[in-house]
């Protein structure tokens, strides 16, 4: 937000709800509405003459897709351009993840969400985990445990114990009609009694994969070429699901590669890509940035803080009283 803002764009973030057992009936579709939609209303009040770059990290990448596709097709026109930062349209190839989807595991799942109405952080984290065992948890371990070293907290470690939790309705819908059905790929989708269609995304899509990520692997990311019929810029970037998309400008050893396609231009597979995208030194985020601000207007004076329309009142200044930077 940090470099956005530097680079003198007007930002807006969403902060995930953390449900407790309330909110179990919350589904997909509420935090579409309640989340997305009801965000692109706020910004709108502030900003009313302005066009939205809106972005998407993960699963909220995936409900930005889902989001942006219905825009699409009910002719809502506030979106200037999506990114989506290692999230997925294609569940078929969602890597290793898999190995914890299919029916026994969701029917667990169901019945240990519908005791206590949502799936709990330390249990997702504990899925999270098992994927790179020997990174996550066994090496830690014996650092910690055995060797009793204790690392120093970084702010990405900060960032990873922040999670959060997911109520019942919405994790098993994403669960089953993502994971498992890959329902939004294959149009079967339903957003207001209506399937939905990402090939009715017309605005401009900036994608980016990890090298080396095991939550949304970018085979699988790289796909919205496949889905979309619109320009899409994919940008593949060393590290991983985590550290590949936080990896600020200064940050040593990145490097990437990015491609422009239209949709009049012949699809080019994963391998080719690799071969034909061009490389480049240091952090991803300026290519980003520049590629924002060609689809922007004219910088303009920042809106002010303040009451904006009812009980939308600034509380204090960014980037918040729970937020304690050094």
């Amino acid at each position: 937000m940090r470099y956005l803002t530097g680079q003198g764009f007007t930002v807006f973030m969403i902060s995930w709800k953390n449900p407790g057992p309330e909110d179990r009936d919350l589904g997909l579709d509420d935090y579409r509405t309640l989340g997305v939609m009801a965000a692109l209303d706020a910004v709108g009040a502030v900003v009313p003459e302005g066009k939205v770059h809106a972005v998407g990290y993960c699963i909220g990448g995936t409900l930005l897709s889902i989001a942006a596709a219905a825009m699409a097709r009910d002719g809502d026109d506030r979106l200037a351009s999506v990114t989506l930062l290692a999230a997925q349209t294609d569940f078929t190839e969602a890597g290793e993840l898999m190995l914890f989807i299919n029916e026994s595991q969701l029917a667990f799942l169901d019945d240990l969400m519908w005791e206590q109405g949502f799936l709990d952080a330390r249990q997702m984290a504990g899925a999270f985990e098992m994927l790179r065992s020997n990174d996550l948890v066994w090496s830690r371990m014996i650092r910690e445990y055995l060797m009793g070293e204790r690392p120093s907290m970084t702010d990405l470690m900060a960032w990873n114990a922040d999670s959060t939790r997911l109520p019942y309705r919405m994790h098993s819908e994403y669960l089953r009609g993502l994971f498992l059905n890959n329902d939004l790929a294959e149009g079967r989708f339903v957003v207001a009694n209506r399937p939905i269609a990402l090939t009715d995304i017309r605005v401009p899509v900036f994608a980016v994969g990890t090298e080396r990520d095991h939550v949304a692997p970018w085979r699988s990311t790289y796909k919205i070429h496949l889905q979309t019929d619109t320009t899409v810029t994919y940008l593949l970037t060393s590290g991983g699901h985590n550290a590949g998309i936080v990896s600020e400008p200064g940050h040593p050893n990145r490097t990437y590669r990015v491609m422009t396609r239209g949709p009049n231009d012949r699809y080019i597979d994963p391998d080719n890509y690799l071969t034909e995208a061009q490389r480049k030194e240091g952090s991803w985020w300026p290519e980003w940035a520049a590629w924002l601000a060609g689809k922007s207007g004219a910088p303009v004076k920042p809106p002010p803080l303040g009451s904006v329309r009812g009980d939308d009142r600034a509380i204090c200044d960014a980037p918040g009283t729970y937020v304690h930077l050094e």
